[in-house]
């Protein structure tokens, strides 16, 4: 127990003892500067230093920008512009493959490189033909008895409203004498009908007007964008009445007949009638003469 003490009061000793830190001159051996120091003092002031150095490279961390600087370390800031520039960035890649494939339409209307697809006339979609069996076409019982009470309904019925099957009603660009008909097999995706000189040309549709310039092959060329997937090309005009960007309506005069470009035989419109990047027969939806 006794030695116990004694260790006890020799590091007590040791660490309450007073030491003087002296810095003298080498050469004179003057006494610059004294301190006077125990042990104890200098593991309080060591233990204060660091901690304080340690809350300041914290506070410097969690709240100073200065954290952005240190290697591996992300701020909650930084991944949320991170992350908003990714989505706007896939954004953007959505928009320019949308405009691309947008133009590449465009290209296959000017230069007639495409494939060809046949379009029903109620629906004005691509038909595909399917084999029906007789027993699919017989009605049920339930559709029998329903519609004797529909007949029943109709019976005193006096004001019946009929629905068109076709929505799009297309107005008729110019009234003349088709020259050539549409025949995809020899890539003429277009009437021909042959015009005075001048006679005005209407758009079918109100939409907007996306091409209005001058090609060499094909002159003056008018081609506008219409609701439900529509797209109207007029060609060979003499002059054009509308510019790019132009919003028309249905009927509005948009071109004047002519016989311009290579291409051109004489004085006649090349129409062609578009929907959802294939060509349709005009004919078939508009009545020219």
């Amino acid at each position: 127990m006794s030695e116990k003490r004694l260790k006890r009061k020799i590091i007590k000793k040791k660490l309450f003892t007073k030491n003087r830190l002296v810095i003298l001159n080498e050469d004179t051996f003057e006494e610059i500067f004294s301190l006077r120091l125990t042990l104890m003092n200098v593991f309080v002031v060591a233990t204060i230093g660091a901690l304080f150095i340690i809350f300041v490279t914290t506070y410097i961390i969690a709240f100073t920008p200065l954290r952005e600087y240190i290697p591996g370390y992300a701020s909650t800031q930084l991944k949320k512009d991170a992350t908003e520039l990714a989505l706007k960035s896939d954004s953007l890649n959505h928009a320019l493959k949308k405009n691309d494939a947008y133009i590449q339409s465009i290209k296959k209307v000017l230069t007639g490189d495409l494939e060809y697809a046949k379009f029903n006339k109620d629906s004005i979609l691509a038909s595909a033909s399917e084999a029906v069996s007789e027993d699919d076409l017989k009605p049920s019982n339930a559709d029998l008895k329903f519609r004797e009470e529909v007949d029943r309904e109709d019976k005193y019925n006096l004001f019946e409203k009929a629905k068109p099957k076709v929505t799009a009603v297309l107005f008729p660009p110019v009234k003349g004498m088709i020259t050539e008909k549409f025949n995809p097999k020899d890539k003429h995706y277009a009437v021909d009908i042959a015009l005075a000189k001048n006679t005005p040309i209407k758009s079918i549709l109100s939409g907007r007007v996306i091409f209005a310039d001058w090609t060499p092959n094909t002159g003056n060329v008018v081609i506008i964008r219409h609701n439900n997937g529509f797209i109207s090309v007029y060609k060979h005009a003499a002059s054009v009445t509308v510019s790019q960007g132009d919003v028309v309506r249905t009927g509005e005069v948009i071109a004047l007949a002519g016989s311009t470009g290579q291409e051109s035989t004489g004085v006649h419109l090349h129409f062609e009638l578009w929907k959802d990047g294939y060509p349709i027969d005009p004919s078939i939806f508009i009545e020219f003469e």
